[in-house]
């Protein structure tokens, strides 16, 4: 049995606006109806595989639980990083935390941003790499190469040990153009896809030889660790003092025991825009355009209109990429794309808040977002998903006038509780203890209208919350 490590922690700048470090790419549906994240948890399910192990930061864990349940999947664990710091102690961490569970647990570490569009092929070369992790080895996949790519580290392959499987004699960093070239004409040499297959103990001990330090600091982390509903809280003051390091660099450089399966199939990371303009169905004209987009007399762009309510038109464009949704617009010549990080980081200097937040924000009950803001007043829309609740709130500068739109909303205000149908009402005073609810089986919409003071999300008071927020 192997168990998925699926690595979601990361904030994805480079496909900006789409992705933001409020809900990153791979929590979006950047080239299909479901998340990348859900893709990828479906890619490694069923014969063979048992249920994922989720590594994430506590920003993104009912986006995670949401989106799994949404898939009938029961994760075997979730592990919140209180922090990023880089894929080593994330494996390390996911490796100590399967050893509990199974000391012969084989793990598959498995970034959740990936694109395969034939997942049963990966699947079965996950399968022909299996029988040399059990057998000590640490497995690493090779994407058989299609271009001469600089955006991704390289594989060198040696000798065949069994069918496809090969010797891994070692990682080449992001190569320049011209070393580009000359990899992707030599045969040896395959796209890094940052996939690796071992025994959780395996792991381990190519740690201790290895990165030492790192894995002591992070079972630490882990001996500390506290539960929390579904969540296993990595203990953050110890976490702080841990390297930040890629896995490559602080073990799979420097360990013995590698060997590489070679992909034939179709992959990519996403990595950025003309990556997903690769991805998506083109024209004859080579654009890839949305459904709420319009190119005329275009040549080999992209443009995405994300909200509905918007009609984006691209004329007389050539190898642009153009993504515009309700709060920001990103226009860009298709070589420059990989700049979007460069914008992103300006952004945040000028203290725009479209550089880290999206208009929708995702809590653990569903999602809100803000349709109107003026002085002394702000006009929301709310989303409750069937059966969940907020918290029990109060706030010292605001009230608040709610209007059920769909559904039923079960209302408490101070000691009077009571059900709102469509096209009713309620008003919460300022001060005055209050929570909704849905009692229902279908999504519960309401329209809030806030006047006061202060109109900021930190004005809340919890005394009861079902998320463990208080």
């Amino acid at each position: 049995m192997i168990f998925p490590v699926l690595l979601c922690g990361g904030s994805g700048t480079r496909l900006w606006p789409l992705s933001r470090k409020s809900y990153p790419k791979q929590f979006a549906d950047v080239t299909g109806d479901e998340s990348l994240f859900q893709a990828s948890t479906r890619r490694f399910s069923g014969e063979g595989f048992g249920a994922p192990l989720v590594v994430t930061g506590d920003p993104f864990r009912f986006i995670v639980t949401e989106q799994l349940d949404a898939l009938g999947v029961k994760p075997a664990g979730i592990l919140i990083e209180p922090e990023g710091r880089n894929t080593a102690p994330a494996a390390a961490a996911a490796a100590l935390f399967a050893l509990r569970k199974d000391p012969e647990a084989m793990i598959l570490l498995v970034p959740s941003d990936h694109a395969v569009p034939q997942p049963e092929m990966f699947r079965d070369a996950v399968k022909l790499g299996a029988k040399a992790a059990a057998e000590g080895q640490i497995v690493t996949f090779g994407i058989v190469p299609t271009r001469a790519e600089t955006g991704y580290g390289w594989l060198e392959t040696g000798a065949e040990s069994a069918p496809g499987l090969c010797r891994l004699e070692r990682f080449v960093e992001k190569p320049d153009a011209a070393t580009a070239e000359t990899l992707f004409a030599d045969s040896r040499y395959l796209w890094n896809a940052g996939v690796f297959l071992a025994k959780a103990s395996v792991l381990v001990e190519a740690f201790k030889t290895h990165a030492p330090a790192i894995l002591a600091r992070v079972a630490e982390a882990m001996e500390a660790a506290k539960e929390d509903l579904d969540f296993t809280r990595i203990d953050p003051a110890i976490w702080a003092t841990v390297e930040d390091q890629s896995i490559d660099y602080a073990v799979m450089e420097k360990a013995g025991n590698l060997s590489a399966v070679r992909f034939e199939g179709h992959w990519t990371d996403l990595g950025g825009w003309e990556s997903v303009w690769l991805e998506s169905d083109r024209d004859e004209d080579g654009n890839a355009v949305s459904a709420h987009a319009t190119a005329l007399d275009c040549e080999g762009s992209l443009l995405r209109a994300e909200d509905p309510d918007q009609e984006l038109v691209g004329i007389g464009l050539k190898n642009v990429v153009a993504v515009a949704m309700r709060d920001a617009v990103m226009v860009a010549d298709m070589s420059s794309a990989q700049n979007v990080k460069t914008a992103v980081k300006v952004l945040k200097e000028r203290g725009a808040k479209q550089a880290t937040q999206l208009p929708v924000d995702h809590r653990p009950w569903g999602w809100f977002e803000s349709l109107v803001i003026g002085e002394r007043f702000q006009v929301k829309r709310i989303h409750v998903h069937p059966g969940a609740a907020l918290s029990l709130q109060s706030h010292h500068h605001r009230s608040e006038h709610w209007i059920v739109v769909q559904g039923t909303a079960k209302v408490t205000v101070d000691e009077e509780v009571k059900l709102v149908t469509e096209n009713q009402s309620v008003y919460i005073p300022l001060g005055a203890v209050h929570r909704m609810e849905n009692p229902g089986k279908v999504p519960m919409v309401l329209i809030e209208v806030q006047t006061g003071s202060y109109l900021g999300e930190d004005d809340i008071i919890r005394y009861e919350d079902v998320y463990a927020r208080t």
